[in-house]
């Protein structure tokens, strides 16, 4: 059975800093606290998944043990081409 690549055996993947950050986001959000974007004015949020991301991002602020964020051409396949041009009706 070989062992996981790039990590020890017993060693966390997310710091105890990390895990503050998102249990304390996740109390934000159930209180209606949490809010979207830099300044706040995009509302407040509602999703679990988008309270757990802000966490994490908090986090990595704060220099906590976080792993790096996935790159943008991960979440952007190949099914997402699509033609830039106008169509003339």
């Amino acid at each position: 059975m070989a062992a996981k690549k790039g990590r020890k055996s017993g060693s966390r993947k997310y710091g105890r800093g990390a895990s503050k950050s998102v249990k304390s986001a996740m109390h934000r959000r159930k209180k209606g606290t949490l809010k979207r974007g830099k300044s706040g004015h995009g509302g407040k949020v509602k999703s679990r998944k988008q309270a757990i991301a802000i966490g994490l991002s908090e986090a990595r602020k704060k220099g906590a043990k976080v792993p790096r964020k996935r790159s943008s051409s991960r979440k952007s396949g190949s099914s997402r081409k699509r033609s830039s041009r106008k169509r003339s009706s």
